[in-house]
Order: C-alpha cells, then structure tokens, then sequence
C-alpha cells in the first residue's frame, strides 16, 4: 500500500481517534478532581493591633479598629520611614525551647521563619489536627515570603554557621516541614504582595492533583530594617500618614503593614468524611501575569478582568452569584481605579451591589502576607455571615468612573454575604484570585464518649497557662464534653499533663510527667480549643539595643542570695547566645532597692550594667569578649517535640501596586 492508499488513509485515522478518544476519557477523569473544591479548616495569624488568633481577628474587623501605629523602638533609627504603620509589638519574641532549637540558632534565624513555626502550629490546633498525627504524611507546605531585611541587619562580623540556613528563604517552609515531618511539596513563593495568595492558589492546586492530602498555605512579611521604606518613599509608593484609604479620594500611597497567617487546607469530600470543622469552601483560583503593562510596578487592569473571569469560570459561578470582593485596594492614586474598572468590567451586568472592601485599610499592606490576610477576613466574613466595615472611605476618588456596575465600599456591617473572591497583585506583574463561598450546613452528631480532658505542654509552666486558658474558655461557655473529645482526638501529646472530669478541677490539677492516663473513645464534632500558651524568649534583632529589665530585692532570681547576684543570676540577666570569654567583674551587683539591668555591646565587648532610676550613670558588674563565629562549637538539640514518636496517646487521624 501507499501513503495515499485509502486503506492506509482510514487505518492511520482509527489510530488518531482511538488515541484521542483516550486522552478524552483521562481528561473527564481528571475534571472533577481538578474541580473539587477545598475546605480550609484551621487558621493562623498574627497581624498588628494585638491579632493572635482568629477570633480575635474578627473582633478587630467587626468593631472597625485602625491597627495602624508608631513604628515601636528599637527597629531602626528614629529619621526613617515608615514612622507608622500596621506593626508586631513583638518579633523578637520565640519559644525556642517548644520547638528544640538552639538559642544561637533560634538567635540567627529570620524572625520571619521563627513566627511562620508558631503560626503553623497554632492553625494545626485550630483545624483539631494533632501535629503529630501527621508525621511521614503527605502534607504540603506553600508559603510566600518576600523581604529579606533580617539578613541585611547581621553584620559580617557576626555571620557564623547558623546565618546561611537561618535566612534563606527555602528553610522558611522546609523547617516546618522539617520539624513536622510533613512529606508533601514544600516550597517558599515570591511574587512580591501577591506571594501567599499564590501559595494558596499551588496548594489548591496540590489537593486536587493528589500530590498532598493536607495543606499549610500562608505567608509572612515583616519590617525589620529602613531600606524599603525608604526605597518606597522615594517612589512616591507610601502614605504620609501610614494607612490605606483604599479607593477613597484621598488616596495618597499605601501604609506599610506585616504578620503572617495560614491556612489548614483539604479537600473538601475529605474534610466532610472525617468531620473537621469547615469554616469556609475555597472554590477555585487563578494566577496570571501583566505583562507589559504601563510600567514594570504598574497594575494592568485587562489582565485583572481576564484574571477574574478565569477564576469564576474554574468555579463555575456566574459573576451574579459573588457578593463580596476582598480588594487588593492599596490605596494608591492609579492603582485603586484601574482595579475598579477591571472589576466593574469583570462583574459587569449586576442588578444589585457588588461589596468591595479591603483589610489594608485596618491593617496596612502586609505585602507577601497581604493575600492570605485578606483570604482569613474572608473566611471569617463568610463563616459569620457579614462583611465588617472598610476603613478611611468618605468619598470615592475621583478618578473612578461609576459606570454601570453597581458597586459600594461597604462602611459599616453588612449582613447576607455567601460567596466572595479575593485579589492580590504583586508588584512583579504576578496576579491571584480565589473564590470561595460559605461552609455547607451540616447536621453534627452529639459527642459520645467519657468526659476526660487531657492537657499536655512542653513544661509545668507551659501547663499551668494553658490549664488557665481553659478555664476562661469554659467560664464564657465552651461545652465541657466536645472539648475533651477535641483534645483527645486534635492535641499533639507533649510531656507534662494533667486530667480532669470537671472544669472546676483545672483550678487543683498538679502537673505530672508519669505515663498519662489513655481517655476512653469519643465521638462527635471537634470544636475550637484554646491555642498552646507559648513561653517566649528574647532574641533581640541584630544591632538593636537590649531591652532594659527592672529587678527587685524579692525577685525569684534573687532567692535565698540576700540580694547580691551571684555569677549564676549575672549570666542569666545578660542572655548571651554567644560563647564568652576574659570575664572581669568591676563591681558587685546586691539589691537593697530596684535597679534597671541593661545589656551594653561595642564592638566584640558586652556588658551587664544597671542603675537606679534615680541614677543617670550605669554601674558595670560584669564585662566578657563574645567568641568570634568560627570559634563557637556545635550547638546539639534535644529531640523536639514535633518529631518526637508519638506516645500510644497520640491520635492519627503611587502607582504601584503593592
């Protein structure tokens, strides 16, 4: 036969139908999975104005508070920018101990990694899930982090072992993994402010290809030097005044903000099936680019529509179906009309308002955090049913052109929201949407089982904070039998315990570190728990000064030393990392009345010194050269208490855009 040959002709046809008719079959398999939806079911957070857990994020929403602030000591020097913004009252602060971690490591390690270890744990506890119970599973971590300002604090003089893992961007989500044993993707993101949202959009992504049956998806971003902000300035990219009139006509720039947050994710068939709490159903999500836009940091506003559109088609909802658009709404002159424009594009066709608010306006712009910070309003906006109100918004900036599609900035409570979309852009050019809707109603089946609630923590101390969070938990009305259920079944098993039949017992319950009691089997709902009361310690940011400490006569440093400081209690109060060497004593520390202790450096030197606060001069107690890098030992861990084997107790289950 010839190539022309007709039968060689149809048996060459047959041949390409069969083969497609098979990638046709593979690709209906593979459609619902790439549709199944996700269910988010725990939440982590530190955000400014005093955010350190869902519930308390939502309070902040819903009353209408400014977190905006002056920018705390002992960051950078006073002249700089920003000199207000949505700040952390604390990022030194690390319980490096829970997490068996060296103090010259913890001490070297981005304050970012540091915050995201924390707030892994915190959202596993809010979705029920025992840490533990994870180890060797195939569990993803996606986490977007952008700013690198702790590496360019440390001075070369201080670079030692622990620096090249303590900043690089990679260990930001591979500690996590690390520490938990997780055995899914692990991957850091920078798209700029767009990363966390990105991350989120990969684990999505992740689920629904099988490649991991539980997902951490977040991001972090803090300010821990001038750099940016002052690049920024310079710019014209930041506000005067430190917030984000998102779409109002005073729009002049955007405030800078920071915080982490993350998200538990699972499928949702999955979550169902084994009764987590779902607090909101993330539908689909879509990432693109600008392109060439009008400029490198400037927004393109088709590619937002087309990014929009993308997304609801992927979700299968008609753009009549979404109440609610969680903005990216810097607050920039340019930015915020283009982003208007686009979504009046995108929604175009609406006989009712399309609600559009932004949490920068509360929080400032928290930049690789910002996606993920405007996913957990949403969640929290749809689990409650209500959009809480935008900040800074009197009048829409000129430059909006109304239009035909009616939209409003929602300014105060707004009741009757079920699905809603969330926008990031980075300043990269790289885009993200996700839309997600309220969690289905479901008919929860009473707990059974006996009533033993078993708490564990790292220490006695740890135990005795965490019993006290419980009995203020239960005394505003959370149910005694769904909480010993929930910690038995969602409460990693940590060394020192206690456990009780009654609330009222948390008051007597001594700490034990014997072999635990085993609960009897329980079943029903999980409900929120309090969170684990990390002790933190100070690892002051490299070059800021110490912070000064008040020690008094009956300080239980001071027990049974007649008020004089012995060597002990003087190496106590310096809290060096580092080893020390050539110790002098210039003069004794004893307390017959308050004192103010400090920590001096200059140079490889430092000193313990204090004063009266009646004093202007410092008195100088102990004086020690700090060992230069390539001089310090190994430091060794303990086995940490995330990758210890599970006890039999440990259940399995201006014109940018910002």
């Amino acid at each position: 036969m010839t190539a022309t040959d007709p039968r060689d002709v149809l048996r060459r046809a047959l041949i390409e139908i069969r083969g497609l008719k098979e990638r046709l079959a593979v690709a209906e398999r593979a459609a619902p999975a790439r549709a199944e939806p996700v269910a988010v079911v725990g939440i982590g957070c530190r955000f400014p104005g005093g955010i350190d857990s869902p519930a308390s994020f939502w309070r902040l929403l819903a009353e209408g508070q400014d977190a905006i602030r002056p920018r705390p000591s002992g960051r950078w020097a006073d002249g700089a920018a920003p000199r207000e913004g949505g700040f952390l009252s604390d990022v030194e602060g690390f319980d490096a101990r829970f997490f068996a971690i060296a103090p010259r490591e913890a001490a070297a390690m981005d304050p970012q990694h540091r915050l995201l270890l924390e707030v892994a744990w915190e959202a596993l506890e809010h979705a029920a899930i025992d840490p533990h119970g994870l180890a060797g599973s195939r569990t993803g971590v996606f986490v977007g982090l952008a700013t690198n300002d702790f590496a360019r604090r440390v001075p070369e003089v201080s670079v030692d072992r622990y620096f090249g893992v303590g900043s690089s961007p990679a260990v930001a989500s591979g500690r996590i993994a690390y520490l938990l044993d997780l055995r899914g993707p692990c991957l850091t993101l920078d798209t700029a402010c767009s990363s966390s949202l990105v991350a989120v959009h990969y684990a999505m992504r992740a689920l629904r290809d099988r490649d991991c049956d539980t997902a951490l998806a977040g991001g972090v971003s803090l300010m821990l030097g001038p750099s940016l902000g002052e690049s920024f300035v310079s710019a014209g990219m930041l506000a005067p005044d430190g917030r984000c009139k998102s779409f109002d006509a005073r729009a002049d720039g955007y405030g800078r903000g920071e915080g982490a947050g993350m998200v538990v994710l699972r499928r949702l068939s999955d979550a169902l099936r084994d009764g987590d709490p779902v607090l909101a159903v993330l539908r689909a999500s879509a990432i693109n680019q600008d392109g060439r836009s009008a400029g490198l940091t400037a927004p393109n506003g088709p590619a937002q529509t087309a990014l929009i559109r993308t997304a609801l088609d992927a979700a299968g909802v008609a753009p009549t179906d979404i109440d609610y658009i969680e903005a990216h709404g810097t607050g920039t002159p340019l930015g915020d009309p283009i982003e208007w424009h686009a979504l009046a594009t995108a929604f175009a066709g609406r006989d009712r308002p399309l609600l559009v608010g932004s949490v920068k306006s509360n929080l400032g712009h928290t930049e690789a955090a910002a996606g993920v910070a405007g996913l957990i309003k949403t969640v929290l906006a749809l689990h409650h049913g209500t959009v809480p109100p935008n900040l800074h918004f009197a009048r829409r900036n000129p430059a909006i052109n109304t239009g035909s599609t009616p939209i409003e900035v929602p300014v105060a409570a707004t009741s009757g929201v079920r699905r809603a979309g969330v926008s990031a852009f980075g300043f990269s050019g790289t885009n993200a949407h996700v839309v997600l809707e309220a969690p289905p109603v479901r008919d929860l089946p009473p707990v059974v089982g006996e009533g033993v609630l078993l708490l564990s923590a790292h220490d006695p101390a740890a135990l005795r904070a965490l019993a006290a969070r419980y009995q203020a938990a239960f005394a505003a009305g959370m149910p005694f039998a769904a909480a010993c259920h929930t910690a038995a079944t969602g409460r990693a098993r940590l060394p020192w315990w206690i456990a009780v039949r009654t609330p009222v017992d948390l008051a007597t319950a001594m700490p034990s570190d014997a072999p635990p009691p085993v609960p009897g089997p329980t079943a029903g709902p999980r409900i929120v728990l309090p969170t684990y009361p990390f002790h933190r310690e100070r690892f002051p940011l490299p070059g800021a000064p110490p912070a000064d400490r008040t020690l008094t006569p009956d300080d239980k440093l001071l027990s049974g030393t007649d008020g004089l400081a012995h060597l002990g209690v003087l190496l106590t109060l310096l809290d060096a990392p580092e080893v020390l060497s050539d110790l002098t004593f210039p003069a004794p520390l004893v307390l017959a009345t308050a004192r103010i202790v400090r920590t001096h450096r200059a140079d490889r030197r430092i000193a313990l010194q204090s004063r009266t606060s009646a004093e202007t001069d410092w008195t100088t107690h102990l004086t020690a050269t700090l060992a230069a890098a390539d001089a310090l030992p190994l430091a060794t861990s303990s086995p940490s208490p995330l990758t210890s084997s599970p006890s039999p107790l440990t259940s399995s289950p201006g014109h940018a855009r910002g």
